[in-house]
């Protein structure tokens, strides 16, 4: 039921933009640069409605105060103005809008349909009249404040280690979280989930997408959700599905964060700032589209689609309004809910104004790194989209860190042995080729060898196809380029010797990533020896397909010890986590500050280097010159290290180097054992030789 009703309504102002409760009622201020006339929606649990017209139009913002309003009102927008979708404009006033500001977002779309601004088929244009309320998701008001969210962690990039996690998956089969909270933000905060975090040895938790988000039309049609949330329909608010209580998505939010800081563990957000949950030119009408398309999309000649994304849309990188919309989302996030940092999603995207070609230092990414809160936070670039011209990695400005998708195919490579060692060495050494020349730190890079999107670590040596099937897409969807092995058999097996070999496989993966300088980052669950059963393209599936499995096997105990031994080393060894590049300084022990040596104990030489059926390599560290500092700024000193990666399919013999490099060198860390521990802790002296087990990675400490 709609009633028109004249509301008595102030001017307000026009910035901030969003509802804000002031002076005795709510201020609205909604931005469209195109309206004729704006109305703000007031609806009722009983879905009533009250139009209030913003007669007030400043910098293209409509704006006004409407007395009586109060925290917790649903509301929405309507915009009349020009309706020529041939030019990009799409304005509907019966398609009620979310606001793009709102800090709380209740409800779905129920009714795709309804929510069409457009009848018949899509390129016919006809403005469809059917109301969209009920069938759309509304904006709530909401007043700011809320739960403290504790001292920010602030630990230094070198010192991190990132794992990659989904709210709801992580916690919806955990034994010890209270049924109502498993898959919530509250489950997040859980004592027996940040005791898991902090024995394994993470220092940050990057959350998939929670900014409020929706299924797909096409997901809703096949009975799908949209697992992952790259459907984004409001950035400013939390995704209220992860609040145990309903309508207490914020609160619960910045309780996790609370709890997450306690424990000195930082919270970064997955952000996808490069298209919306509307989709493309015939997707539903549920915010940016109506209120001004031209100002948040791109567009081609005759209104048609622009996309740089493969989801449908692309946000205009070029924008102010869109400049405008992720800053302040981003500085909400930083400043109100305590968020240490954000991993930008296709973020090549945004360095694409006008989808022209990629430019560093285009306005968009100006505008994070030169804000004063922002500047403050960790930003993660996804250096590419889904073009040629995206693939940008390394290309990104000196405040970005980068997801490193060249460390991912060399390590995967180097272990199934299918190349040889030349790019490794960059690759274990932070990637100074990719990051030096651009002032980066190697920390910059962010080193990863799975992550949500593809296999998991399990599923990596045990299959060598994707498996796709329950996503309804006939196996189309998901890469083929997964380099991986099955190690001998496709999937499940009862083989002992093919389970035997998964498993030091996996255990080679893991170590070379969290011993690699740079910053490594975890995908959630594989230390626990998680299983997607070859699906390398899980977005929609919200089932025990994509949650973690907490139940104890043998196999996923012994991963988990060893995943806890390697990270942990990792943090006692400034050496291993490496805050410059090398560069072939000599140190106080009288050589370089890195070696690389050939399996026979001497220097690698230009020929070995271009040898690719080369499957051993040595990397000689040295610990008493490693450029590490303390939190309080005190250099730190370290043991040197040898650390051997073998990927051959026989044991190979290696020599330990001469006497300049150390007269004494002792095993640590062995992953041909199940835990890691070496077998013979026996040291071993210069110029001795040592049988390396087939397919192995040894790290050995190094004595004068």
């Amino acid at each position: 039921m709609t009633a028109e009703h004249e509301h008595p309504v102030l001017a307000g102002r026009p910035f901030p933009l969003g509802a804000h409760p002031e002076g005795g009622g709510v201020r609205f201020a909604v931005a469209s640069s195109i309206a004729d006339a704006v109305e703000v929606c007031l609806i009722e649990d009983d879905l009533t409605e009250r139009r209030v017209e913003l007669t007030e139009r400043t910098f293209g913002v409509w704006h006004g105060l409407v007395p009586g309003v109060t925290d917790g009102q649903l509301y929405g927008f309507r915009v009349h103005g020009p309706y020529d979708p041939t030019r990009g404009l799409r304005c509907n006033p019966a398609k009620l809008l979310v606001d793009p500001y709102a800090r709380r977002i209740s409800g779905t779309l129920t009714d795709v349909d309804a929510a069409l601004g457009y009848v018949g088929e899509h390129m016919d244009w006809t403005p469809s009249a059917v109301d969209s309320l009920g069938s759309v998701p509304l904006s709530r008001v909401t007043a700011p404040g809320g739960a403290d969210t504790g001292t920010a962690p602030n630990v230094p990039w070198e010192e991190t280690v990132i794992y990659e996690v989904h709210v709801k998956g992580f916690t919806k089969l955990h034994p010890e979280v209270p049924e109502h909270q498993r898959g919530t933000y509250l489950g997040m905060a859980h004592p027996a989930v940040i005791e898991h975090l902090q024995r394994l040895g993470v220092t940050a938790v990057e959350l998939l997408p929670v900014h409020s988000f929706v299924d797909e039309p096409g997901l809703t049609a096949q009975g799908r959700n949209n697992y992952w949330g790259y459907s984004t329909l409001g950035f400013l608010a939390p995704h209220a599905a992860y609040a145990s209580e309903p309508g207490r998505e914020v609160e619960e939010f910045r309780t996790m964060v609370a709890a997450l800081h306690a424990a000195g563990i930082e919270v970064l957000l997955d952000v996808v700032f490069n298209h919306t949950c509307e989709g493309g030119l015939g997707g539903p009408t549920l915010s940016f589209r109506g209120l001004d398309a031209p100002a948040y999309y791109l567009h081609s000649a005759n209104g048609g689609g622009f996309d740089l994304t493969g989801c449908g849309n692309t946000l205009d990188a070029g924008s102010p309004t869109v400049v405008r919309l992720v800053t302040d989302s981003l500085r909400y996030w930083a400043s109100e809910l305590g968020v240490d940092g954000f991993r930008f999603d296709l973020a090549s995207v945004l360095g694409r104004p006008g989808g022209g070609g990629f430019d560093r230092n285009a306005g968009l990414l100006t505008a994070i790194t030169t804000d004063p809160v922002l500047a403050q936070r960790k930003l993660i670039s996804e250096p590419w989209d889904a073009t040629g011209e995206g693939y940008r990695v390394g290309d990104f400005g000196v405040q970005w860190a980068e997801w490193n998708g060249r460390y991912r195919d060399t390590v995967r490579d180097f272990w199934r042995s299918s190349t040889g060692v030349a790019e490794l060495a960059y690759r274990l050494s932070g990637s100074s080729d990719l990051y030096d020349l651009s002032g980066r730190r190697p920390w910059q890079s962010i080193n990863f060898v799975t992550a949500h999107d593809g296999f998991t670590l399990r599923d990596l040596v045990s299959y060598n196809h994707k498996h796709n099937e329950a996503n309804g897409e006939d196996g189309r969807d998901g890469t083929d380029d997964n380099r991986s092995w099955n190690c001998g058999e496709e999937g499940t097996t009862d083989d002992a010797s093919v389970l035997e070999l998964r498993a030091r496989q996996a255990r080679n993966l893991f170590a070379t990533l969290v011993l690699s300088t740079g910053t490594p980052m975890i995908t959630a669950g594989d230390e626990m020896w998680r299983t997607q059963g070859g699906n390398n393209n899980a977005y929609c599936q919200d089932n025990e397909t994509s949650w973690v499995d907490w139940a104890p096997t043998g196999a996923s105990e012994a991963m988990l010890t060893f995943a806890r031994r390697v990270v942990a080393l990792r943090a006692e060894c400034p050496a291993l986590r490496q805050a410059e590049f090398f560069d072939g300084r000599e140190t106080p022990s009288g050589v370089p500050d890195l070696v690389w040596l050939h399996a026979d104990g001497r220097e690698m030489t230009e020929t070995d280097w271009f040898d690719d059926s080369r499957r051993t390599l040595m990397m000689w560290i040295d610990g008493e010159d490693c450029r590490g500092r303390s939190r309080l700024g005190e250099p730190l000193e370290d043991h040197s290290w040898l650390l051997v990666l073998h990927s051959g399919a026989e044991p190979a013999r290696i020599n330990m180097p001469s006497d300049e490099y150390g007269r004494c060198y002792e095993p640590v860390l062995d992953t041909s054992t199940d835990d890691g521990v070496p077998e013979d802790v026996s040291p071993l002296t210069s110029g001795s030789s040592l049988t390396v087990p087939a397919r192995t990675f040894l790290v050995l400490k190094v004595k004068a």
